[in-house]
């Protein structure tokens, strides 16, 4: 009887310690864009797993992938309304709330993703980063490699001037337009989803994406070239809310910050090696991958291009190129 007893206390003691558990658990939303494939996503699950290990499951943090809870616009705009707490986003939309940080996506501002890692770790990026905390509240938490933009032709390109009149589909965002209108293209803001039958019936004759995208979304199958201007070292940021930082002890912005800093670092090993391996992949396919003159192209993008139209500041372009 006694044993009985003793049995149902403590069965009764571990429903309470779960249930004052569930209690003080707080659920995180974490949304992005990507695929449930691409490592955005999986570094994403990782990092809220492991969120939950260092705090002893005082956090769960559910993901939602592939747009579940709207485009990047509508998460940016969710920061604001406090329906997600942490976002994966491009600095195109954190420029948006802020202009100055995106100035990190002007054309060949960045040499490697090494160079792009080494600004992530410098006073300049905590400058443009605190200006944008200090617009918006929100915090950048991390940031990852997203690959390096090239472009894919029917026509060979060697030169800035070989893109003149070529009928161009490019992100409607300026400084993504910033290298293509320089050398003369016509550029077309076509849907991500529709590219490829874009490409494939003619209505464009190029894009331009890293090489990882054009691997995922094939379309190398519908352009002869693949033309190696590396013209932006992209990236995405980790971004949370204003309203969940200023929530946070001390003690748990240092451990959501490293988790995060840690996630992004296993993105940006991941993208960089498969790039490295992709040009051969793509050579064995038959496709045509061809080196540019990249100074020629700069050359026509500072020439033509005005930092004041953007946004930007000249100042903070010539310190991140500065940074080694």
């Amino acid at each position: 009887m006694k044993s009985r007893l003793a049995t149902i206390l403590c069965t009764a003691a571990a429903i309470m310690a779960t249930t004052a558990v569930a209690h003080a658990q707080t659920v995180l939303k974490w949304a992005h864009v990507y695929e449930t494939s691409e490592p955005f996503h999986t570094d994403s699950v990782w990092a809220a797993e492991e969120i939950a290990k260092r705090t002893d499951g005082r956090y769960k943090i559910e993901v939602y992938p592939a747009s579940q809870l709207g485009k990047e616009a509508d998460i940016n705009q969710g920061l604001k309304l406090g329906t997600v707490d942490i976002i994966i986003s491009g600095s195109s939309f954190a420029a948006r709330d802020y202009k100055p940080i995106g100035v990190t996506y002007f054309p060949y501002i960045f040499r490697s993703p090494d160079h792009l890692i080494a600004y992530t770790k410098s006073d300049v990026f905590k400058r443009l980063a605190k200006g944008y905390e200090d617009k918006t509240g929100n915090h950048i938490a991390a940031v990852s490699y997203y690959g390096t933009r090239h472009t894919t032709s029917n026509k060979p390109i060697a030169k800035c001037a070989d893109m003149q009149g070529l009928k161009i589909r490019v992100p409607d965002v300026p400084a993504y337009l910033a290298m293509p209108r320089a050398c003369g293209a016509n550029t077309t803001p076509i849907a991500f989803a529709e590219v490829y039958l874009a490409l494939q019936n003619g209505t464009v004759e190029a894009q331009e994406n890293p090489l990882t995208t054009i691997e995922a979304k094939k379309f190398y199958e519908v352009q002869k070239n693949i033309i190696l201007t590396g013209h932006i070292v992209d990236h995405l940021n980790t971004v949370i809310s204003k309203t969940r930082w200023a929530s946070l002890s001390d003690e748990d912005k240092k451990i959501l910050g490293e988790v995060m800093q840690e996630a992004a670092e296993r993105t940006t090993k991941t993208i960089a090696g498969k790039e490295n391996s992709l040009v051969a992949t793509f050579k064995e396919k038959g496709i045509n991958v061809t080196e540019v003159d990249k100074a020629d192209f700069e050359k026509n993008v500072m020439e033509k291009v005005k930092f004041e139209d953007f946004g930007y500041e000249k100042a903070d372009w010539e310190a991140i190129r500065a940074i080694q």
